[in-house]
């Protein structure tokens, strides 16, 4: 987990250092959570959810099968409790690590320096390759575990905390017990260097953003 060597140069310093990690047995969406999902279980738009942040901002991708974004983590939080409440089951949010061993493939992981590919391109929607907007779900090609759009179209929240990394290998880490910051993966529409499997960032768990989703997994 972390700055590995197919990282390359990339790696900022908050993804070191490497480290090695075990996760339990897991399952994972095998898309980000789409517009559809979050209507059907929240009852809102993704035009609802900018025009809570602000009516001016741009959309930036609209239909069933596109992500959801403009989520809080707090939100994903309680589409996660209606969820579990209409389901009777207990999804949640991904770990970091959990979130980086599915998106490096799991035990099929081929080492490669997006979540499918070395070539940014074939797996994902970003700065380079689309018009500053998501786009549908599951329309790049899968990574080793036929999970789609890890790398790119929108950032997607976990479960920690947002803090350091030490050298120590971990078993299921849950990151820091507090902070300010919740971590989010993977790259977005109008990103590049970010979409990197290792990269990582914190972001303040009330904020809304037109590049930030979310997906689930079910222990």
């Amino acid at each position: 987990m972390g700055c590995t060597s197919e990282q390359g140069g990339d790696c900022y310093t908050w993804e070191k250092p490497a480290h090695q990690v075990t996760v339990s047995s897991f399952n994972i969406s095998k898309y980000p959570i789409t517009q559809g999902q979050w209507k059907t279980i929240m009852g809102t738009t993704v035009r609802d959810q900018r025009d809570k942040k602000n009516t001016t901002h741009q959309m930036r991708g609209e239909g069933d099968n596109y992500p959801i974004y403009y989520v809080s983590w707090d939100e994903a939080q309680e589409f996660i409790r209606r969820l579990n409440s209409a389901t009777g089951k207990n999804y949640r949010l991904p770990t970091e690590a959990e979130w980086e061993f599915a998106a490096r493939g799991g035990t099929k992981s081929k080492g490669y320096k997006y979540s499918g590919s070395n070539n940014l391109h074939n797996v994902a929607w970003h700065a380079g390759n689309q018009d500053y907007a998501t786009r549908p779900v599951g329309t790049k090609i899968p990574n080793e575990l036929g999970i789609y759009d890890m790398s790119g179209n929108v950032y997607e929240w976990c479960s920690d905390w947002f803090g350091d990394y030490s050298a120590t290998a971990k078993r299921d880490p849950t990151g820091p017990s507090t902070g300010s910051a919740r971590a989010i993966r993977g790259g977005s529409w109008n990103s590049h260097k970010d979409c990197r499997v290792a990269y990582r960032e914190g972001i303040t768990p009330s904020v809304r953003d037109d590049g930030i989703g979310f997906r689930v997994v079910l222990p």
